[in-house]
């Protein structure tokens, strides 16, 4: 008995789609359709395809392949994330209510604020981990509950099925930012979620190469609204990046497996530093939320968190770096460095960044797929020159000297070389 393509476990379809395969020539990628329009060869009657806009070969393969992954009805490809949010939410109408985790990610900050706010679409920003502030803040005009889980930057999470539950009490739809987890370790669809979105740009494309944005629909009915949406605003992904993403996501598999496991290592050597004030990682189990995580996910995934004492330090540990990039985005194949503050959320208001969290001594690191005792020892280099900066003089060789970092009971030594700036 043949089984479906749905029988297999994600890692077998990330890689092993039948829609890869041209029927044609039997390429084993799909072909790329360079075309803006095609040919009808009936005078009342087109075809699957008629203007690109509206629909390309290269493109469904795409949205097929995220539907499939996600267990969604339809899947919609996107210019970039932010294009998929902003088109989700222009379901919504002039009067409509909408809650949203208060730790959002700062472009989706700035179009509840300053787009939606121009429409006449009402927002309360609530903490979404508190399932009876969630309870409270529902408004007879609320239409969406927006979730980010884990959110970005401080890794809270939410209970996707609690939070349904009060949602669909109050003929709600859920919306959830899947972007840190992808559906290799978390679909939200599959907890009752109504519309799941990604940020492509990261772990699903994986190679820094790519800006994309992904959403899936759980109802054929909603799926063609977001459909008509997507046509009408017309924010549509390009043939050749949708190409990049699919061969980016057929390693996700392999390259989030290693990616976590680094992280997790990194989080641990980061946790016992005492330079460090605070790591926020969902696999702590002192971590809040991580029950619930560990519940609703597969993995802690590759992103942590954590703060320094103050900005000058975190400067200092920044420029001493030599292997992650400092750089805006993260899910890629390099570790990627972000400081929150002026990066992913420079569109906050200073006042509210540091109300969530985000104080001036945060970073984000998103772990690649490097040697880790190389980014171990990177990174401990540059805590110890931060360590320093009561000095007058910033050395340039920091010799042999141990820096011992416990895990348990074992005392774990690096050698530490030269410093150079990282640019």
């Amino acid at each position: 008995m043949s089984r479906s393509q749905n029988d297999f476990d994600i890692e077998t379809r990330l890689t092993s789609q039948s829609a890869f395969i041209d029927s044609a020539t039997g390429a084993v990628n799909p072909p790329i359709h360079y075309s803006s329009t095609f040919h009808q060869h009936q005078f009342d009657q087109f075809g699957p395809y008629d203007y690109s806009r509206s629909g390309n070969p290269t493109r469904k393969v795409l949205e097929d392949m995220i539907a499939n992954l996600e267990g969604g009805a339809k899947g919609f490809a996107f210019a970039s994330g932010m294009a998929a949010i902003s088109s989700a939410f222009m379901l919504l109408s002039a009067g409509d209510h909408v809650l949203i985790s208060e730790d959002v990610y700062g472009g989706t900050f700035r179009m509840i604020t300053q787009v939606l706010s121009r429409f006449k679409i009402e927002h309360t920003f609530v903490n979404m981990t508190d399932l009876s502030e969630v309870a409270r803040s529902f408004q007879p005009n609320t239409k969406v509950v927006y979730v980010e889980t884990p959110s970005n930057p401080l890794l809270h999470i939410t209970d996707i099925e609690e939070v349904v539950r009060l949602a669909k009490a109050k003929n709600c739809f859920v919306f959830v930012d899947n972007t840190f987890m992808t559906p290799f370790l978390q679909r939200p669809l599959e907890l009752g979620a109504d519309i799941v979105i990604h940020s492509a740009t990261k772990f699903l494309s994986g190679h820094s190469d790519v800006v994309a944005g992904l959403a899936v629909v759980k109802d054929e009915q909603l799926a063609e609204q977001l459909g008509y949406i997507q046509n009408a605003f017309g924010s549509i992904l390009g043939v050749h990046d949708c190409w990049l993403l699919l061969r980016g996501m057929k390693t996700l598999g392999v390259r989030l497996k290693q990616s976590s496991q680094s992280a997790n290592e990194i989080a641990l050597r980061l946790q016992s530093h005492p330079l460090i004030e605070a790591v926020y990682y969902p696999g702590f189990t002192t971590h809040p939320g991580h029950s619930v995580h560990i519940r609703q996910s597969s993995g802690a995934g590759a992103v942590l968190s954590f703060s320094l004492p103050n900005q000058a330090t975190t400067k200092l540990f920044v420029e001493s770096l030599k292997i992650p990039v400092f750089a805006v985005s993260l899910g890629a194949v390099e570790s990627i460095l972000s400081y929150p503050a002026t990066m992913s959320h420079a569109a906050m208001p200073k006042k509210e960044r540091e109300k969530r969290g985000i104080t001036d001594g945060l970073l984000r690191l998103s772990v690649g797929l490097e040697n880790v005792d190389d980014l171990i020892k990177d990174i401990e280099q540059a805590l110890l020159v931060a360590s320093k900066i009561g000095s007058k003089i910033l050395p340039s060789k920091i010799g042999s000297k141990i820096l011992p970092s416990k895990i348990g009971s074992k005392i774990l030594p690096s050698k530490i070389g030269e410093v150079t700036e990282h640019v």
